[in-house]
């Protein structure tokens, strides 16, 4: 049964994005593909063309397909007797539902890896005009790359607006000329060395990425921060989580954000009201977080207005 399966990788992202260079490396690397003979169906047109030696040399044959109706099952079962492919790629239109291709991929085509190419130069202006298309394509990702990017790319600000919609994606940075970048972990609007770590308002989604993704960096530290407290049936005992309505990809795509803290007063909070909480952080390994992740003790309660913005973002 598994020799029958035909792995399947799906290159998206907008137009002009780099998916086309991507595939051709792929297709170059004879270690990955391994002398497999590859299916590479084309979902858009691009300026950059295969060209029929990258083709020919990755052992590859190339089917271009014009709108999302055509991509049936029947159809892809049809390739698949037509081409006898071990591995398919395909290169997808970044404006096409991603959900249409998983609903009719033959049963013996696992999708492997995900990938959203993107262009780090032009990021910010999809994010401003199309938020809701690009934050669907990073929710299904398993890697986000993150191109032509240059010594003035703001590589945090991309990190925590692809962290926002996919926690667990992995993310990639490559410059111009296609190497990779360190990212920098950086531009934090916070003093980690500070006694009390103060955290404004309209920093809360920022900081509440940085905590999640890195706990051991707060592991030890005071914070202070304003939130808005839940209290729910299966928290357990002497638990409340402190936090903030995030936006994460469009105004209908709200959701709240916060963390597990541990009080002696944590029954007499009401369900909603606004605190400002100062707490000692530590990194525990909890169901909550099904993993490591910060645990706040309360050191001080005190009330607090709700934010002028009600919303937090993360950027």
């Amino acid at each position: 049964m598994l020799n029958r399966m035909k792995p399947v990788y799906v290159i998206n992202g907008f137009l002009e994005s780099g998916k086309t260079s991507f595939i051709k490396e792929i297709l170059e690397d004879h270690e990955f593909t391994e002398g497999k003979k590859v299916l590479v169906i084309c979902c858009e047109e691009g300026v950059e063309e295969y060209e029929e030696e990258v083709l020919a040399d990755g052992n590859a044959v190339l089917v271009t397909v014009e709108s999302p109706e055509e991509l049936t099952t029947d159809f892809l079962k049809q390739l698949q007797r037509q081409h006898r492919q071990k591995l398919t790629i395909f290169e997808y239109n970044g404006m096409w539902k991603i959900e249409k291709l998983l609903e009719v991929l033959p049963k013996n085509w696992p999708v492997v890896q995900t990938f959203t190419m993107i262009d780090a130069s032009t990021f910010e202006m999809y994010l401003s005009n199309m938020r809701s298309i690009m934050m669907e394509l990073v929710k299904l990702s398993d890697v986000v790359i993150f191109n032509r990017c240059t010594k003035d790319t703001k590589k945090g600000s991309l990190r925590r607006a692809v962290k926002a919609a996919n926690r667990q994606v992995q993310i990639i940075y490559e410059s111009i000329d296609g190497s990779d970048e360190d990212d920098d972990e950086d531009d934090l609007p916070f003093d980690l060395t500070a006694d009390t770590i103060e955290i404004e308002d309209d920093d809360y989604g920022l900081w509440y990425l940085d905590a999640m993704d890195h706990p051991e960096k707060y592991d030890g530290k005071t914070v202070r921060f304003t939130a808005m407290v839940y209290r729910g049936d299966k928290l357990p005992q002497g638990y409340f989580v402190p936090g903030r309505f995030a936006m994460t990809c469009c105004a209908e795509d709200v959701t709240f954000v916060g963390f597990l803290c541990k009080s002696q007063f944590a029954d007499k909070l009401r369900q909603k009201e606004f605190i400002k909480l100062t707490a000692t952080v530590k990194t525990e390994t909890r169901r909550e977080y099904q993993g490591p992740g910060p645990v706040l003790t309360a050191v001080k309660i005190e009330k607090a207005e709700k934010p002028e913005e009600e919303l937090v973002y993360f950027t």
